[in-house]
């Protein structure tokens, strides 16, 4: 663990902010002033990134947000979901080089092998077109002219002028717990994310991807999505967790899973095996909480307890090969404050770098 590791925050642009789970807060719906807020409370605290999640059809778009909030921040990096169903890769490339200019290069980008509503892509092809993009984004983002001839795109074109800072593309994020979602990152990822797991589950991901990559001559780069709730004491920390549930009935949280559009996806499946897993106040290890899931759909779990738990559960996962964090809690400028004061002071954090 002698490198830092990457600590980012979450900015919930997807109407994902609750102070009671499945309960809808018209203070905290997201709203351009809403997430601007958080992202600049999570770079007071200190945090390294954080992450602009994309829905279709919720919230607010993360492409133009990046751009709005690029002039308000000085230190933080942003990590930019964007959609492949959405995409048009030379413009995605251009949009890409033009944020990360005015960010002044502190820009990556989270790949999501996603549809469009409407469209319906088996799983070979969805990450056989998320490859394409990929690859089409590192030729064009390393100022390289593209000449593609692919099974989605066929496109022969020069570099944007503009370029990135660096001249050459952000980091790529990426997760996916099937079979093609994990080839496709081993052939075109840079970091691969996963959600909450138990920790031998971690660590056979770990190694999993580590060999899938090796057979295309790569290596990745891991970093673990989860919630988290830190305070004083385990109880509170355990207290807090329940009352988040306190409003949740199980009609509501079904709704909300049914209705992303990854509703189905492996590794949304894994999650409810989590909670089917976990004993009865839905903690399927120490300081693991599944109770989350009961109410979004993806990341469905929370690393709770009090400050020195919640550090060594971190540290342990940085012991498996863990190099990026990306955290969030309910409510999520409220949460990041606690976290920002009782934790990150504490980790050896800073930018992830890819060489």
């Amino acid at each position: 663990m002698s490198n830092p590791c990457e600590v980012s925050w979450f900015s919930a642009l997807c109407d994902d902010d609750y102070e009671f789970l499945g309960v809808p807060d018209v203070a905290l719906k997201s709203s351009y002033e809403h997430c601007r807020n958080i992202v600049l409370a999570a770079e007071k605290g200190g945090f390294d990134n954080i992450l602009l999640p994309s829905g279709y059809q919720l919230g607010i778009d993360s492409t133009a947000f990046a751009a709005a909030l690029a002039p308000l921040t000085r230190t933080i990096r942003m990590l930019l979901a964007v959609r492949v169903g959405e995409a048009w890769p030379p413009q995605l490339a251009r949009q890409i080089a033009s944020i990360d200019r005015m960010m002044g290069g502190r820009l990556a980008v989270n790949i999501i092998s996603s549809e469009m509503p409407g469209e319906s892509l088996a799983s070979a092809p969805r990450y056989a077109r998320t490859v394409e993009l990929m690859q089409i984004l590192k030729t064009l983002l390393n100022g390289q002219p593209l000449d593609h001839q692919g099974e989605h795109w066929t496109l022969k074109v020069d570099p944007p002028r503009i370029t990135t800072m660096s001249g050459t593309c952000p980091a790529l994020y990426f997760g996916g717990l099937s079979p093609d979602a994990r080839d496709a990152a081993a052939r075109a990822a840079d970091v691969y994310l996963m959600w909450p797991d138990t920790m031998p589950a971690v660590r056979e991901i770990i190694a999993d991807m580590t060999a899938r990559a090796a057979r295309f001559g790569r290596t990745l780069k891991f970093g673990y999505r989860a919630h988290v709730i830190v305070r004083d004491s385990e109880d509170e920390a355990r207290a807090y967790a329940a009352r988040l549930l306190s409003k949740l009935d199980a009609g509501t949280g079904a709704e909300i899973r049914a209705k992303s559009l990854d509703s189905t996806s492996v590794g949304v499946q894994r999650q409810a095996e989590l909670r089917a897993a976990a004993g009865d106040e839905g903690y399927v290890e120490d300081n693991l909480w599944t109770g989350i899931g009961r109410a979004r759909s993806g990341c469905g779990a929370a690393i709770v307890g009090d400050p020195d738990q919640v550090l060594a559960k971190l540290q342990a996962y940085r012991e498996e090969g863990i190099e990026a964090f990306i955290l969030s809690g309910y409510p999520h400028a409220a949460e990041c404050d606690l976290f920002a004061r009782h934790v990150l002071s504490r980790l050896s954090h800073g930018p992830l770098m890819l060489g």
